[in-house]
Protein backbone atom coordinates (compact mmCIF):
# COMPACT_ATOMS: atom_id res chain seq x y z
CA UNK A 1 0.00 0.00 0.00
CA UNK A 2 2.94 2.36 0.77
CA UNK A 3 4.09 2.75 -2.81
CA UNK A 4 0.66 4.02 -3.91
CA UNK A 5 0.24 6.53 -1.11
CA UNK A 6 1.65 9.42 -3.12
CA UNK A 7 -0.76 8.93 -6.01
CA UNK A 8 -3.91 8.03 -4.05
CA UNK A 9 -5.18 8.78 -0.52
CA UNK A 10 -4.66 5.95 1.93
CA UNK A 11 -8.36 5.95 2.82
CA UNK A 12 -9.25 5.28 -0.80
CA UNK A 13 -6.84 2.35 -0.88
CA UNK A 14 -8.32 0.94 2.33
CA UNK A 15 -11.78 1.16 0.77
CA UNK A 16 -10.60 -0.75 -2.30
CA UNK A 17 -8.82 -3.26 -0.09
CA UNK A 18 -11.99 -3.99 1.88
CA UNK A 19 -13.98 -4.48 -1.31
CA UNK A 20 -11.34 -6.86 -2.66
CA UNK A 21 -11.30 -8.82 0.59
CA UNK A 22 -15.09 -9.02 0.53
CA UNK A 23 -14.94 -10.39 -3.02
CA UNK A 24 -12.27 -12.89 -2.02
CA UNK A 25 -14.34 -14.08 0.95
CA UNK A 26 -17.60 -14.22 -1.01
CA UNK A 27 -16.16 -16.36 -3.81
CA UNK A 28 -15.53 -19.55 -1.78
CA UNK A 29 -18.71 -18.90 0.23
CA UNK A 30 -20.68 -18.75 -3.01
CA UNK A 31 -19.05 -21.96 -4.25
CA UNK A 32 -19.95 -23.70 -0.98
CA UNK A 33 -23.58 -22.53 -1.07
CA UNK A 34 -23.89 -23.61 -4.71
CA UNK A 35 -22.49 -27.07 -3.96
CA UNK A 36 -24.72 -27.55 -0.91
CA UNK A 37 -27.86 -26.49 -2.79
CA UNK A 38 -27.00 -28.72 -5.74
CA UNK A 39 -26.58 -31.70 -3.39
CA UNK A 40 -29.91 -30.83 -1.77
CA UNK A 41 -31.60 -30.51 -5.18
CA UNK A 42 -30.30 -33.93 -6.21
CA UNK A 43 -31.73 -35.51 -3.04
CA UNK A 44 -35.05 -33.75 -3.51
CA UNK A 45 -35.36 -34.84 -7.13
CA UNK A 46 -34.48 -38.44 -6.25
CA UNK A 47 -37.19 -38.57 -3.57
CA UNK A 48 -39.91 -36.64 -5.41
CA UNK A 49 -43.16 -38.45 -6.20
CA UNK A 50 -44.86 -36.79 -9.21
CA UNK A 51 -48.43 -35.61 -8.93
CA UNK A 52 -51.00 -37.33 -11.11
CA UNK A 53 -50.54 -36.02 -14.64
CA UNK A 54 -47.03 -34.69 -14.11
CA UNK A 55 -44.41 -36.00 -16.56
CA UNK A 56 -40.69 -35.59 -16.03
CA UNK A 57 -39.09 -33.61 -18.87
CA UNK A 58 -35.46 -34.04 -17.79
CA UNK A 59 -32.81 -31.96 -16.06
CA UNK A 60 -32.87 -28.19 -16.60
CA UNK A 61 -30.06 -25.82 -15.59
CA UNK A 62 -30.57 -22.31 -14.22
CA UNK A 63 -28.49 -19.55 -12.72
CA UNK A 64 -29.36 -18.86 -9.09
CA UNK A 65 -28.28 -15.69 -7.31
CA UNK A 66 -27.66 -15.57 -3.57
CA UNK A 67 -26.07 -13.29 -1.02
CA UNK A 68 -22.54 -14.21 -2.13
CA UNK A 69 -23.00 -14.31 -5.91
CA UNK A 70 -24.45 -16.52 -8.63
CA UNK A 71 -24.07 -20.23 -9.18
CA UNK A 72 -25.53 -22.88 -11.52
CA UNK A 73 -28.25 -25.23 -10.31
CA UNK A 74 -29.45 -28.24 -12.29
CA UNK A 75 -32.76 -29.81 -11.33
CA UNK A 76 -35.65 -31.91 -12.64
CA UNK A 77 -38.52 -30.35 -14.53
CA UNK A 78 -42.06 -31.75 -14.66
CA UNK A 79 -44.91 -30.69 -16.92
CA UNK A 80 -48.65 -31.22 -16.48
CA UNK A 81 -50.07 -31.17 -20.02
CA UNK A 82 -53.73 -30.98 -19.00
CA UNK A 83 -53.10 -28.04 -16.67
CA UNK A 84 -50.36 -26.56 -18.88
CA UNK A 85 -48.30 -26.14 -15.76
CA UNK A 86 -44.59 -26.68 -15.15
CA UNK A 87 -42.98 -27.55 -11.83
CA UNK A 88 -39.45 -27.73 -10.40
CA UNK A 89 -39.60 -29.78 -7.17
CA UNK A 90 -36.16 -28.62 -6.02
CA UNK A 91 -37.06 -24.95 -6.47
CA UNK A 92 -40.16 -25.43 -4.35
CA UNK A 93 -38.36 -27.30 -1.59
CA UNK A 94 -35.43 -24.88 -1.48
CA UNK A 95 -37.63 -21.78 -1.61
CA UNK A 96 -36.07 -20.39 -4.80
CA UNK A 97 -37.88 -17.20 -5.85
CA UNK A 98 -37.57 -16.51 -9.61
CA UNK A 99 -33.87 -17.36 -9.51
CA UNK A 100 -33.04 -15.90 -6.09
CA UNK A 101 -32.26 -17.78 -2.88
CA UNK A 102 -34.68 -17.24 0.04
CA UNK A 103 -32.14 -15.11 1.93
CA UNK A 104 -31.57 -12.80 -1.04
CA UNK A 105 -35.29 -12.65 -1.88
CA UNK A 106 -35.98 -11.58 1.70
CA UNK A 107 -33.31 -8.89 1.48
CA UNK A 108 -34.65 -7.64 -1.87
CA UNK A 109 -38.11 -7.28 -0.35
CA UNK A 110 -36.73 -5.47 2.67
CA UNK A 111 -34.79 -3.01 0.52
CA UNK A 112 -37.45 -2.63 -2.17
CA UNK A 113 -40.21 -1.89 0.33
CA UNK A 114 -38.05 0.71 2.05
CA UNK A 115 -38.82 4.42 1.67
CA UNK A 116 -35.98 4.92 -0.81
CA UNK A 117 -37.59 3.05 -3.71
CA UNK A 118 -36.38 0.43 -6.18
CA UNK A 119 -33.55 2.35 -7.84
CA UNK A 120 -32.00 3.39 -4.54
CA UNK A 121 -32.41 -0.18 -3.33
CA UNK A 122 -30.33 -1.29 -6.33
CA UNK A 123 -27.55 1.17 -5.44
CA UNK A 124 -27.71 0.35 -1.72
CA UNK A 125 -27.38 -3.39 -2.28
CA UNK A 126 -24.44 -2.91 -4.63
CA UNK A 127 -22.64 -0.56 -2.24
CA UNK A 128 -23.22 -2.41 1.02
CA UNK A 129 -23.17 -6.03 -0.06
CA UNK A 130 -21.73 -6.18 -3.55
CA UNK A 131 -25.10 -7.55 -4.69
CA UNK A 132 -25.97 -6.60 -8.25
CA UNK A 133 -29.72 -6.74 -8.90
CA UNK A 134 -31.48 -4.16 -11.06
CA UNK A 135 -34.25 -1.96 -9.68
CA UNK A 136 -36.65 -3.58 -12.16
CA UNK A 137 -35.82 -7.04 -10.86
CA UNK A 138 -36.20 -5.89 -7.26
CA UNK A 139 -39.66 -4.56 -8.15
CA UNK A 140 -40.53 -7.88 -9.77
CA UNK A 141 -39.59 -9.83 -6.62
CA UNK A 142 -41.36 -7.36 -4.31
CA UNK A 143 -44.60 -7.59 -6.27
CA UNK A 144 -44.46 -11.38 -6.48
CA UNK A 145 -43.85 -11.87 -2.77
CA UNK A 146 -45.96 -8.86 -1.76
CA UNK A 147 -49.00 -10.60 -3.20
CA UNK A 148 -48.39 -13.48 -0.80
CA UNK A 149 -47.88 -10.97 2.01
CA UNK A 150 -51.27 -9.41 1.30
CA UNK A 151 -52.90 -12.84 1.41
CA UNK A 152 -51.06 -13.62 4.65
CA UNK A 153 -52.29 -10.53 6.48
CA UNK A 154 -55.87 -11.26 5.36
CA UNK A 155 -55.72 -14.93 6.39
CA UNK A 156 -58.39 -16.53 8.55
CA UNK A 157 -57.77 -16.87 12.28
CA UNK A 158 -56.70 -20.25 13.59
CA UNK A 159 -57.30 -20.76 17.35
CA UNK A 160 -53.74 -22.06 17.81
CA UNK A 161 -52.39 -18.81 16.37
CA UNK A 162 -54.22 -16.54 18.81
CA UNK A 163 -52.05 -15.01 21.49
CA UNK A 164 -53.07 -14.92 25.12
CA UNK A 165 -52.54 -11.52 26.70
CA UNK A 166 -52.71 -10.28 30.26
CA UNK A 167 -52.71 -6.66 29.08
CA UNK A 168 -55.06 -4.35 30.93
CA UNK A 169 -56.09 -2.81 27.62
CA UNK A 170 -55.85 -3.95 24.01
CA UNK A 171 -56.26 -1.06 21.57
CA UNK A 172 -57.52 -1.28 18.02
CA UNK A 173 -57.17 1.77 15.81
CA UNK A 174 -57.82 2.53 12.14
CA UNK A 175 -57.62 5.39 9.70
CA UNK A 176 -57.70 6.03 5.99
CA UNK A 177 -55.45 8.14 3.79
CA UNK A 178 -55.43 8.96 0.09
CA UNK A 179 -52.68 7.47 -2.08
CA UNK A 180 -51.94 8.78 -5.61
CA UNK A 181 -52.99 6.25 -8.23
CA UNK A 182 -52.64 5.76 -11.97
CA UNK A 183 -55.48 7.26 -14.05
CA UNK A 184 -56.87 3.84 -15.03
CA UNK A 185 -57.31 2.99 -11.33
CA UNK A 186 -59.51 6.08 -10.80
CA UNK A 187 -62.05 5.69 -13.60
CA UNK A 188 -65.53 6.37 -12.28
CA UNK A 189 -64.36 7.35 -8.80
CA UNK A 190 -65.51 10.63 -7.29
CA UNK A 191 -62.93 12.85 -5.65
CA UNK A 192 -62.21 16.25 -4.18
CA UNK A 193 -60.96 17.94 -7.35
CA UNK A 194 -62.87 20.90 -8.80
CA UNK A 195 -64.21 18.70 -11.61
CA UNK A 196 -65.31 16.02 -9.15
CA UNK A 197 -62.61 13.58 -10.23
CA UNK A 198 -60.25 11.72 -7.91
CA UNK A 199 -56.47 11.71 -7.91
CA UNK A 200 -56.12 9.26 -5.04
CA UNK A 201 -57.67 6.09 -3.63
CA UNK A 202 -58.36 5.47 0.01
CA UNK A 203 -55.93 3.15 1.75
CA UNK A 204 -56.97 1.86 5.16
CA UNK A 205 -54.42 1.16 7.85
CA UNK A 206 -55.25 -0.60 11.08
CA UNK A 207 -53.14 -1.28 14.12
CA UNK A 208 -53.36 -3.25 17.36
CA UNK A 209 -51.27 -2.53 20.45
CA UNK A 210 -51.39 -3.24 24.17
CA UNK A 211 -51.05 -1.39 27.47
CA UNK A 212 -50.03 -2.91 30.78
CA UNK A 213 -49.39 0.11 32.96
CA UNK A 214 -49.65 3.83 33.65
CA UNK A 215 -46.69 6.13 34.21
CA UNK A 216 -45.97 8.03 37.43
CA UNK A 217 -48.41 10.75 36.40
CA UNK A 218 -51.23 8.32 35.67
CA UNK A 219 -50.89 8.44 31.90
CA UNK A 220 -51.18 5.28 29.79
CA UNK A 221 -47.98 3.71 28.45
CA UNK A 222 -48.00 1.73 25.21
CA UNK A 223 -46.16 -1.58 25.48
CA UNK A 224 -42.79 -1.52 23.73
CA UNK A 225 -42.93 -2.92 20.17
CA UNK A 226 -46.46 -4.21 20.74
CA UNK A 227 -47.93 -2.54 17.64
CA UNK A 228 -48.89 -4.62 14.62
CA UNK A 229 -50.39 -3.31 11.37
CA UNK A 230 -52.65 -4.40 8.53
CA UNK A 231 -53.51 -2.48 5.37
CA UNK A 232 -56.02 -2.65 2.53
CA UNK A 233 -57.25 -0.77 -0.54
CA UNK A 234 -60.60 -2.55 -0.26
CA UNK A 235 -63.74 -0.92 1.10
CA UNK A 236 -64.21 -0.33 4.82
CA UNK A 237 -66.70 -3.22 4.89
CA UNK A 238 -63.98 -5.57 3.67
CA UNK A 239 -61.22 -4.03 5.75
CA UNK A 240 -63.09 -4.29 9.06
CA UNK A 241 -62.99 -8.12 9.23
CA UNK A 242 -59.27 -8.08 8.35
CA UNK A 243 -58.59 -5.77 11.30
CA UNK A 244 -60.81 -7.90 13.55
CA UNK A 245 -58.84 -11.02 12.65
CA UNK A 246 -55.60 -9.23 13.51
CA UNK A 247 -57.05 -8.20 16.88
CA UNK A 248 -58.11 -11.80 17.57
CA UNK A 249 -54.62 -13.05 16.71
CA UNK A 250 -53.19 -10.45 19.10
CA UNK A 251 -55.32 -11.70 22.00
CA UNK A 252 -58.57 -9.73 21.86
CA UNK A 253 -60.37 -12.75 23.26
CA UNK A 254 -58.34 -12.70 26.48
CA UNK A 255 -57.71 -8.95 26.97
CA UNK A 256 -59.31 -7.40 30.04
CA UNK A 257 -60.59 -4.45 28.00
CA UNK A 258 -60.69 -3.61 24.29
CA UNK A 259 -60.68 0.02 23.15
CA UNK A 260 -61.33 1.19 19.60
CA UNK A 261 -59.60 4.50 18.82
CA UNK A 262 -60.91 6.22 15.67
CA UNK A 263 -61.27 9.71 14.23
CA UNK A 264 -65.06 9.87 14.26
CA UNK A 265 -65.68 9.15 10.56
CA UNK A 266 -69.05 7.45 10.11
CA UNK A 267 -67.57 4.55 8.15
CA UNK A 268 -65.08 3.77 10.90
CA UNK A 269 -67.75 4.08 13.58
CA UNK A 270 -69.98 1.65 11.67
CA UNK A 271 -67.03 -0.74 11.28
CA UNK A 272 -66.51 -0.56 15.03
CA UNK A 273 -70.14 -1.42 15.74
CA UNK A 274 -70.02 -4.44 13.42
CA UNK A 275 -66.55 -5.81 14.15
CA UNK A 276 -65.81 -4.63 17.71
CA UNK A 277 -69.25 -4.42 19.30
CA UNK A 278 -67.95 -5.08 22.84
CA UNK A 279 -65.16 -2.51 22.64
CA UNK A 280 -65.23 0.95 24.17
CA UNK A 281 -65.12 3.41 21.27
CA UNK A 282 -63.15 6.63 21.70
CA UNK A 283 -63.00 9.43 19.14
CA UNK A 284 -59.54 10.95 18.88
CA UNK A 285 -59.43 14.03 21.13
CA UNK A 286 -57.41 16.10 18.66
CA UNK A 287 -59.85 15.44 15.82
CA UNK A 288 -62.58 16.60 18.19
CA UNK A 289 -60.65 19.84 18.77
CA UNK A 290 -60.30 20.36 15.01
CA UNK A 291 -64.07 20.11 14.64
CA UNK A 292 -64.53 22.40 17.63
CA UNK A 293 -62.45 24.92 15.73
CA UNK A 294 -64.86 24.68 12.80
CA UNK A 295 -67.84 25.30 15.09
CA UNK A 296 -66.11 28.40 16.48
CA UNK A 297 -65.16 29.59 13.01
CA UNK A 298 -68.84 29.67 12.05
CA UNK A 299 -69.88 31.29 15.34
CA UNK A 300 -67.16 33.95 15.31
CA UNK A 301 -67.00 34.48 11.57
CA UNK A 302 -63.33 33.47 11.12
CA UNK A 303 -60.40 31.89 12.92
CA UNK A 304 -58.56 35.19 13.27
CA UNK A 305 -61.16 36.50 15.73
CA UNK A 306 -59.43 37.64 18.97
CA UNK A 307 -61.60 35.30 21.07
CA UNK A 308 -60.96 32.22 18.92
CA UNK A 309 -57.98 30.74 20.81
CA UNK A 310 -59.47 31.38 24.26
CA UNK A 311 -62.77 29.80 23.30
CA UNK A 312 -61.05 26.82 21.70
CA UNK A 313 -59.15 26.34 24.96
CA UNK A 314 -62.47 26.40 26.81
CA UNK A 315 -63.86 23.73 24.49
CA UNK A 316 -60.83 21.57 25.24
CA UNK A 317 -61.33 21.96 28.98
CA UNK A 318 -65.06 21.17 28.76
CA UNK A 319 -64.46 18.14 26.58
CA UNK A 320 -62.02 16.82 29.17
CA UNK A 321 -64.76 17.26 31.79
CA UNK A 322 -67.33 15.10 29.90
CA UNK A 323 -69.35 18.20 28.98
CA UNK A 324 -69.77 17.68 25.26
CA UNK A 325 -73.58 17.86 25.56
CA UNK A 326 -73.30 21.21 27.37
CA UNK A 327 -71.04 22.56 24.60
CA UNK A 328 -73.56 21.46 21.96
CA UNK A 329 -76.40 23.19 23.81
CA UNK A 330 -74.40 26.41 24.29
CA UNK A 331 -73.35 26.50 20.66
CA UNK A 332 -76.94 26.04 19.49
CA UNK A 333 -78.16 28.89 21.71
CA UNK A 334 -75.46 31.25 20.46
CA UNK A 335 -76.07 30.23 16.84
CA UNK A 336 -79.80 30.93 17.19
CA UNK A 337 -79.05 34.38 18.63
CA UNK A 338 -76.65 35.15 15.75
CA UNK A 339 -78.90 33.75 13.03
CA UNK A 340 -76.35 31.05 12.11
CA UNK A 341 -78.24 28.01 13.36
CA UNK A 342 -78.16 26.02 10.11
CA UNK A 343 -74.42 26.48 9.50
CA UNK A 344 -73.50 25.73 13.12
CA UNK A 345 -75.77 22.66 13.26
CA UNK A 346 -73.91 21.22 10.28
CA UNK A 347 -70.59 21.50 12.15
CA UNK A 348 -72.14 20.27 15.41
CA UNK A 349 -73.25 17.06 13.70
CA UNK A 350 -69.82 15.58 14.40
CA UNK A 351 -70.31 16.05 18.14
CA UNK A 352 -73.95 14.94 18.14
CA UNK A 353 -73.05 11.67 16.39
CA UNK A 354 -70.04 10.97 18.58
CA UNK A 355 -71.05 12.34 22.00
CA UNK A 356 -70.91 8.92 23.67
CA UNK A 357 -67.39 8.44 22.28
CA UNK A 358 -66.25 11.81 23.64
CA UNK A 359 -66.46 11.24 27.39
CA UNK A 360 -62.79 12.09 27.71
CA UNK A 361 -62.81 12.75 31.46
CA UNK A 362 -64.19 9.29 32.12
CA UNK A 363 -61.80 7.68 29.65
CA UNK A 364 -58.77 9.36 31.24
CA UNK A 365 -59.85 8.27 34.72
CA UNK A 366 -59.93 4.70 33.45
CA UNK A 367 -56.36 5.10 32.19
CA UNK A 368 -57.16 4.96 28.47
CA UNK A 369 -55.44 6.75 25.61
CA UNK A 370 -57.74 9.39 24.12
CA UNK A 371 -55.57 10.24 21.10
CA UNK A 372 -55.06 8.19 17.95
CA UNK A 373 -51.45 9.26 17.50
CA UNK A 374 -50.25 5.69 16.94
CA UNK A 375 -52.35 5.15 13.81
CA UNK A 376 -51.74 8.73 12.63
CA UNK A 377 -48.00 8.12 12.80
CA UNK A 378 -48.48 4.75 11.10
CA UNK A 379 -50.25 6.37 8.16
CA UNK A 380 -47.27 8.68 7.72
CA UNK A 381 -44.50 6.11 8.17
CA UNK A 382 -46.03 2.93 6.73
CA UNK A 383 -47.99 4.52 3.88
CA UNK A 384 -46.93 8.12 3.34
CA UNK A 385 -43.15 7.82 3.25
CA UNK A 386 -43.28 5.07 0.59
CA UNK A 387 -46.42 5.68 -1.43
CA UNK A 388 -46.77 9.47 -1.39
CA UNK A 389 -43.39 10.53 -2.71
CA UNK A 390 -43.28 13.12 -5.48
CA UNK A 391 -44.15 11.70 -8.89
CA UNK A 392 -45.41 8.35 -7.59
CA UNK A 393 -48.62 6.91 -9.04
CA UNK A 394 -49.60 3.38 -8.10
CA UNK A 395 -51.64 0.49 -9.43
CA UNK A 396 -53.90 -1.17 -6.87
CA UNK A 397 -51.84 -4.41 -6.75
CA UNK A 398 -48.59 -2.43 -6.67
CA UNK A 399 -49.66 -0.38 -3.65
CA UNK A 400 -51.34 -3.30 -1.85
CA UNK A 401 -48.33 -5.58 -2.20
CA UNK A 402 -45.69 -3.14 -1.06
CA UNK A 403 -47.83 -1.94 1.85
CA UNK A 404 -48.41 -5.51 2.99
CA UNK A 405 -44.66 -6.03 3.18
CA UNK A 406 -44.21 -2.73 5.01
CA UNK A 407 -46.90 -3.68 7.53
CA UNK A 408 -45.19 -7.02 8.20
CA UNK A 409 -41.86 -5.27 8.71
CA UNK A 410 -43.34 -2.58 10.97
CA UNK A 411 -45.07 -5.33 12.98
CA UNK A 412 -41.76 -7.17 13.56
CA UNK A 413 -43.14 -10.27 11.86
CA UNK A 414 -40.62 -10.87 9.09
CA UNK A 415 -39.55 -14.27 10.46
CA UNK A 416 -43.15 -15.41 10.85
CA UNK A 417 -44.10 -14.37 7.32
CA UNK A 418 -41.05 -15.94 5.69
CA UNK A 419 -41.66 -19.22 7.48
CA UNK A 420 -45.16 -19.14 5.99
CA UNK A 421 -43.74 -18.29 2.55
CA UNK A 422 -41.26 -21.17 2.59
CA UNK A 423 -43.96 -23.59 3.77
CA UNK A 424 -46.14 -22.31 0.93
CA UNK A 425 -43.39 -23.20 -1.55
CA UNK A 426 -42.78 -26.62 -0.03
CA UNK A 427 -46.50 -27.43 -0.18
CA UNK A 428 -46.30 -27.35 -3.98
CA UNK A 429 -44.49 -30.69 -3.75
CA UNK A 430 -47.34 -32.30 -1.82
CA UNK A 431 -49.14 -34.89 -3.95
CA UNK A 432 -52.27 -35.00 -1.77
CA UNK A 433 -54.10 -31.88 -3.11
CA UNK A 434 -54.33 -33.44 -6.60
CA UNK A 435 -54.75 -37.05 -5.54
CA UNK A 436 -58.49 -36.91 -6.12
Amino acid sequence: MDRFTAQEPTGSLVQKLEVLVRTAVFKPANTLVGRLLQEAADRIDAAYQPRPGQVRQGRVPCEVQGLFGSFPLVRDYYYHALRRQGHYPADAALGIEVGYTPALARLLCLEGADESGYQKAELHLAETGGINVSGRQIQRVVQRIGSAAQTWQEREVQPAQCERTDASVLYVSADGTGTPMRPEELVGRRGKQADGKAKTRQVYLGCVFTQHRLDDQGRPVRDWESTSYVSSLDSIDEFGPVLRREALRRGMGTALQVVLLIDGAEGLAHMGTLCFKDAIQIVDFFHALEHAGEVLRVLLGHKDHPDYEARLHRWAERLLEDKVELLIAEARQEAARLGRAEAVEKELGYFVRNAARMQYGTFRKKGFFIGSGVIEAGCKTVIGTRCKQSGMFWSVPGAENILALRCIHASHRLAEFWKYRLNQHAARNDTLPLAA
